[in-house]
């Protein structure tokens, strides 16, 4: 499956949810329903990246998403080299919600693509709606792995989970 250009906001009218699947339940759940529910609702902001080609529905199948929300974590839970002259109350993020790339678009450097289309909509957004980081929750350590070798890093683990981080600052030299 060859990927257009570049990511564009869900439109459950033109992009094929149901013929996603990544491999991971949980996530070909979310985009297949709930990512549209989500967007409707204001919970969150689902890109994805279409195929090139459309299906026989008239749809066009999704190669690549991610999901942004804003959020806080609280000081405290930040490594203490990161706590410096952060205030007391919560700290607002941005959280990567879900991100997946589909099983035949997989092995071809799609997730540091998706990834880095992440970073950079949320550094254009940081322009206009400041945030200290970008959370990610991992699913497990390949994940983990995954996100650790573009600079995150770990917040905390929790049965069989990671939380890590990458700080907006990093974000903006990254570009």
């Amino acid at each position: 499956m060859n990927w257009s250009g570049e990511f564009v906001r869900l439109d459950k009218a033109i992009h094929d949810r149901p013929s996603f699947d990544c491999g991971e339940v949980k996530l070909n759940e979310f985009i297949r329903k709930h990512a549209a529910r989500h967007m409707e609702a204001g919970i969150n902001t689902t890109m994805v990246l279409p195929a090139s080609e459309v299906l026989l529905n008239g749809k066009y199948p999704i190669c690549a998403f991610y999901a942004i929300a804003p959020g806080s974590i609280e000081r405290e839970s930040l490594p203490k080299s990161h706590k410096g002259k952060l205030p007391r109350y919560p700290i607002p993020v941005f959280i990567i919600v879900q991100m997946a790339v589909h099983s035949n678009c997989q092995k071809q450097g799609l997730g540091k693509i998706t990834l880095v289309s992440a970073l950079k909509y949320l550094r254009d957004l940081n322009e206009h709606m400041r945030a200290y980081a970008v959370i990610v929750d991992c699913l497990n350590e390949s994940v983990e792995g995954f996100y650790a070798q573009y600079g995150f890093e770990a917040l905390f683990r929790a049965q069989g989970r990671s939380r890590m981080f990458l700080p907006m600052k990093t974000v903006s030299m990254l570009f």
